[in-house]
């Protein structure tokens, strides 16, 4: 199996990384240095959800530091499509098929590994993105530097996975995005503190996006139905060398390719699942008055995208494909409603107050929605009536938006002050290896957020 086969190679990688720095030690921080971190990430892939929480991170670390007293670096599978992105950062072309192989001199040079994929550990998206992550921070533990999982979830692993995080990060430290996930990740073994999701610090101005909404047909006053859609049953993401063959020599099997030898779930059951899924989100769309957006969060999410587009009349779409992620989270701050298959369309959203529902296959938006206080606002994907249920949230939510848009900002609040104590973990864990490192010293966890915007400032104020 090529996933078995790569976690096993991760893993001598990393063990053989030891080796080596016996004999030829890698890079250590000198005080007065600019401390190089490198960030492992899923960028480059058009993802908005993981591009905002890089941004975010960064600007945390700069905040942390001082810009000038640290060098970061962020993984990218395409440099084109996160071009400008992370300001006062270097961008890594990082390679689908050939990490394992590039990440021992990246992690040899630099001073430490900061993960910053949300779906650190959990084999219901795809293993590499996991190998990788365990992989980089394995590496980092091999050669005494810190390694820190900051803002990630750990949900269900197959064994192989969950061995290669026991035995690569067992002396690493992560700063988990939920409580489920730091219950999990202390039981692997690995030592773990409560944090949050980067983004909730994300700032953007309202301009962009009503642009971007009035150039696809809004008039500038109609309420703003946004739907984020997925295809939530073609995960996880597995190898597939004979399909890879096919597709090289003549093209089929296109519309299920994830990258390199990499293949979505399909066939059948896969196809009618999705279609019921899309004829939900279609009547819950049609029982809204107003104008309504269909918002693809990830380029991948295209297909989901022109599903219930269609369904809905043609309806307009705006995705990430083409609409940078400054753009993409102002139009998602424009929205009177939101109704998404997205976790960070939820997440980006939360600051300005909008109501929404979302529509999910995994724990992340239960876990949210169940913070939040609004656990019936989390529907099941593949739930039989789901149909019912997406017409009732969105004429209940039209109707009396007033507690959830409170909860938002209760729910906002409680995340900043948690990143702001996140700020001092991942900076207490950082001086543990290097006790001179500059920064905040306050127990105040203000005192580690990053700038924040007047909006942000009046919901801490509350």
């Amino acid at each position: 199996m090529i996933d078995a086969a790569l976690m096993g190679s991760m893993a001598r990688i990393v063990d053989g990384a030891a080796v080596r720095h016996a004999f030829r030690p890698s890079a250590r921080w000198r005080p007065g240095a600019p401390l190089r971190l490198l960030l492992a990430g899923y960028n480059g892939s058009r993802n908005t959800g993981a591009d905002v929480r890089v941004h975010e991170l960064v600007r945390q670390v700069h905040h942390l530091l001082g810009p000038r007293n640290v060098a970061l670096a962020v993984t990218t599978l395409d440099p084109s499509r996160t071009h400008g992105y992370f300001p006062g950062a270097r961008q890594l072309h990082l390679s689908a098929r050939a990490f394992p192989a590039q990440l021992p001199a990246w992690v040899h040079e630099r001073h430490g590994v900061l993960a910053c994929e949300g779906s650190m550990f959990k084999s219901g998206f795809a293993n590499a993105l996991s190998t990788m992550m365990a992989g980089a921070l394995g590496l980092a533990l091999a050669e005494g530097k810190p390694a820190i999982g900051v803002g990630g979830e750990a949900g269900a692993m197959e064994p192989a996975l969950e061995r290669l995080v026991r035995d690569t990060c067992r002396d690493g430290y992560v700063l988990a995005r939920t409580r489920e996930s730091l219950d999990r990740v202390r039981w692997l073994g690995v030592r773990a503190d409560l944090g949050t999701d980067t983004a909730w610090t994300l700032e953007v101005p309202d301009a962009p996006g009503r642009e971007v909404l009035q150039s696809v047909g809004w008039d500038g006053k109609a309420p703003v139905l946004v739907v984020c859609p997925v295809n939530p049953f073609w995960w996880p993401v597995r190898p597939d060398p004979a399909r890879a063959l096919r597709l090289q020599l003549t093209g089929e099997g296109a519309e299920h390719h994830a990258r390199s030898v990499y293949f979505h779930r399909s066939g059948r059951d896969v196809d009618a699942r999705f279609a019921a899924y899309l004829d939900a989100l279609a009547e819950g769309a049609r029982a809204w008055s107003g104008f309504t957006v269909v918002v693809g969060m990830e380029a991948l999410d295209r297909a989901a995208c022109e599903g219930l587009s269609a369904r809905l009349g043609g309806a307009p779409i705006v995705s990430s494909e083409h609409t940078p992620w400054p753009r993409m989270v102002s139009l998602l701050r424009q929205a009177s409603l939101i109704a998404s298959s997205r976790y960070h369309a939820l997440v980006c959203s939360m600051p300005a107050g909008v109501p929404s529902f979302g529509v999910g296959h995994d724990e992340r938006i239960p876990n949210l929605f169940a913070e939040r206080g609004t656990p019936a606002l989390a529907l099941r994907a593949d739930a039989p009536d789901l149909a019912d249920r997406c017409v009732h949230a969105v004429q209940s939510l039209q109707r009396t938006p007033g507690p959830v848009i409170e909860a938002n900002r209760r729910t906002t609040r409680a995340n900043l002050l948690r990143m702001g104590e996140m700020g001092r973990l991942l900076l207490a864990e950082l001086r543990r290896h290097h006790p001179e490192l500059p920064g905040p010293t306050t127990d105040d966890p203000l005192a580690y957020l990053p700038p924040l915007s007047a909006p942000l400032e009046a919901v801490l104020a509350c």
